[in-house]
């Protein structure tokens, strides 16, 4: 049936109308439909909207206008002090903007009506530093936003008489300095960064590729043809996915899409060179290449279709998430990865159909007779080429003979690196993930030095006192690292509710304060309990950045208990299925779990001790997870479905030595390709993507070099037929009918 779907998609007539409807495809759905990119919504919510910090803002919202909204932070810096040129020039930007409002702008602090004097006593101790707060609509849309700082810059130049403080550096001179920070600030720079870095992450992930494969192979029609069937693969999941997210089925960012483009030439490098790889091997038994490639469709599309269908199931297992984040991945991954699979068994196939052996260009694969006729022509002797490489066939041999030194050396060296793993410290930083000179994070440096810096981002507390005496601003400020607390101010509509702000004396984005949250909230219950207030704990409502980050790390706890034992239960049941073997599933999940253990720790000794990271992204557990474990099993799939196959034909010891020294090249090249792609991310300005990227690279290489070719094989060579279990002897019976009906066919 495989060799018939075969010639049914690169058969001599078909080969062709399958090229052609990939073209028709790609350049109809690339008219017709929106691109991806245009629909990106980088604002989009994380949290649920009955997250507590969700609901606070909502309340402050709702019943305290004055305080609504989203805060630009234009921070004015001069080291020696501000002057009155300076002092003036603020005024001036003041009243530019409370005449000629910003869209979505809200209330402004009116400083153009302040005397200097008056104005003065707003800035820091030193008088070198003043905060201008410039308040948006929430949920402004990010290119809105980003216009408005720009016209906010525009502004400040033209009343400064053509000279911009933007351009000037905030520390080290004698001069003015202006930088706009706040949430709206990180926001637009965040954008930015990742908006700036889709274009060049597309073509370094290109360049590496195409690299690697000129490299590794030599030959290069065969280093363009995957990039022919990514690109294609791409050109069709850009426009459905931009389609699907107009009509407003799914959401997209930036960081999903610049993920997706690394996911997509990686993954689908891998899955088109498995082909390649088979189709090389039956060129060097078969004369005819149309019969070499239906044998190899039938050898390997099993295979890719097993590994493609592991790693879209493991990212549709990310639609179990209830962070906002990592639902966002779920569609736009594993599209992308079941278009790419498609690609790799129907395109890829068709355009080898189609150049046949010149593809391999100059190397071309030639059976033993044709070499033999092709050096008689040239009167030159006859060499024949050796099947595998020297260093597959050593490995192999190797596993073979030596397997409980193998695994003991592979486990120590593996479970050594992972107990680092532990010891990874978190963060849900913000600004920690952007680079020092961004402009956002220069002026929240400068803020934090002039002021408190929490000042950054308040803390919004509220309370239904129901008519209480509630001593809520002693309360909360008995709270070591808390600073100061704002005086209460009483809602419009409902004169029992109450709210402060509560600014903190450290980053108002670190782990530290993120873990005052629940402790805020306690003393905001029990000044309620003192004064007589019944069921306090449904009457406080704790808001604000801080408050968000601590809910978003709660949901991400959640995720990771819920997702990562989804995924493994999933891989383990479809190993079972297609290996027909309880015993080697296990193995091959528990293999993949020691890997990304260590890949962690190792990760962490890189970004730590290398790198100096204090701490990585609170994400990056789960993201790397589901990548490893998924691409990583798809090297083991790779690899035993060949042991599988010969073991029908000859000894288990042999099979699995020549398993590991057929599968060796097309492996390490496939896992080297698939590392560097990864490794593309760490060259980005945006932490959590390096950190991403350096660690799913290490897993891979892990995976690549250590696991598949002898942690796994050595454990199959212990097992012996224990490893089929509960599969019976009657199933390599029945692989050898399969085998011969099959040789029959072709």
């Amino acid at each position: 049936m495989l060799e018939k779907l075969g010639s049914a998609i690169a058969g001599r007539r078909t080969r062709w109308i399958t090229v052609i409807v990939w073209i028709v495809l790609a350049g109809a759905l690339t008219l017709w439909l929106p691109a991806v990119g245009g629909q990106e919504k980088n604002n989009a919510p994380n949290l649920e909207a009955d997250s507590p910090s969700v609901l606070a803002d909502q309340l402050m919202k709702e019943e305290f206008p004055n305080g609504a909204g989203v805060p630009a932070l234009l921070v004015w810096h001069r080291d020696a002090g501000l002057t009155d040129e300076d002092y003036a020039l603020i005024q001036k930007t003041s009243q530019l903007l409370s005449e000629q409002p910003l869209p979505e702008q809200g209330e402004l602090l009116p400083l153009h009506q302040m005397p200097t004097p008056a104005l003065s006593k707003l800035a820091s101790e030193d008088g070198g530093t003043l905060v201008q707060p410039i308040t948006f609509a929430e949920n402004t849309d990010t290119e809105i936003l980003r216009s408005n700082l720009e016209k906010i810059q525009e502004l400040v130049k033209e009343a400064a008489g053509g000279t911009s403080p933007f351009d000037a550096a905030t520390t080290g001179i004698d001069a003015l300095s202006a930088r706009i920070s706040g949430p709206v600030g990180i926001q637009v720079d965040a954008s930015a960064l990742f908006k700036g870095a889709d274009m060049s992450l597309l073509i370094a992930t290109v360049l590496i590729v195409l690299i690697l494969l000129l490299l590794i192979y030599r030959s290069p029609i065969l280093a363009v043809v995957p990039i022919v069937g990514v690109g294609f693969a791409y050109l069709v999941t850009s426009p459905i996915l931009g389609w699907l997210a107009s009509e407003g089925w799914i959401t997209v960012d930036a960081q999903a899409i610049s993920i997706m483009t690394v996911l997509l030439f990686g993954a689908g490098t891998d899955y088109c060179l498995f082909f390649i790889a088979h189709f090389r091997q039956e060129l060097e038994r078969e004369e005819n290449k149309m019969t070499a490639l239906k044998i190899a469709f039938r050898d390997a599309s099993g295979a890719i279709a097993m590994s493609g269908f592991t790693v879209v199931l493991s990212l549709l297992a990310l639609l179990a998430a209830k962070y906002g984040a990592y639902q966002r991945f779920a569609i736009p991954f594993s599209l992308s990865i079941f278009i790419m699979g498609m690609a790799s068994l129907t395109l890829v196939p068709a355009l080898l159909s189609i150049m046949g052996r010149a593809s391999f260009f100059p190397f071309i694969p030639r059976t033993e007779g044709m070499q033999q006729q092709r050096a008689e022509k040239r009167n030159k002797p006859f060499r024949p080429r050796r099947q595998g490489s020297k260093l597959g066939t050593a490995v192999g041999g190797l596993v073979v003979a030596k397997p409980w030194t193998v695994v003991i050396a592979s486990v120590i060296f593996l479970g050594v690196l992972a107990g680092f793993a532990p010891q990874v410290k978190f963060t849900y930083d913000l600004l920690s993930s952007f680079p020092k000179d961004m402009p956002s994070r220069e002026g929240f440096n400068t803020i934090s030095t002039a002021f408190t810096p929490g000042q950054l981002a308040p803390i919004n507390v509220a309370a239904q006192i129901d008519g209480k005496a509630v001593e809520l601003v002693a309360s909360l400020s008995d709270i070591d690292l808390v600073d100061s607390v704002s005086e209460p101010v009483q809602s419009e509509s409902d004169p029992n509710l109450q709210s402060v702000q509560v600014t903190l004396n450290i980053n108002p984005y670190s782990q530290e304060a993120m873990d005052l949250i629940p402790i805020l909230r306690a003393a905001a219950e029990e000044a309620l309990d003192k004064a007589g207030v019944p069921d306090a704990a449904a009457k406080v409502w704790v808001g604000g950045q801080t408050a968000t980050q601590h809910d978003s790390q709660l949901l991400t706890d959640r995720d990771n208990e819920v997702i990562i034992p989804l995924v493994i239960v999933m891989i383990l049941v479809l190993l079972i299925v297609y290996l027909r073997s309880i015993v080697a599933a296990l193995y091959l999940i528990g293999t993949v779990l020691l890997s990304f253990g260590s890949a962690l720790g190792l990760g962490w000794i890189i970004l730590h001790y290398g790198m100096d990271a204090e701490a990585i992204q609170g994400a990056i557990p789960l993201y790397a997870f589901v990548f490893l474990i998924a691409l990583g099993e798809d090297y083991n799939i790779f690899m035993i479905s060949s042991i599988w196959k010969k073991k029908a034909k000859m000894p288990l010891k042999q099979a699995i030595r020549e398993g590991v020294a057929e599968t060796g090249g097309v492996i390490t090249s496939a896992g080297l390709i698939l590392a560097a792609t990864f490794a593309v991310l760490a060259t980005l300005p945006i932490q959590v993507l390096v950190q991403f990227g350096v660690i799913t690279a290490i897993g891979v290489l892990m995976d690549t070099f250590i696991v598949r070719p002898f942690l796994v094989p050595a454990i199959t060579t212990l097992l012996g037929k224990r490893a089929f279990w509960p599969a019976r002897a009657e199933l390599v019976e029945e692989e050898k009918s399969k085998l011969g009906k099959q040789k029959q066919s072709v």
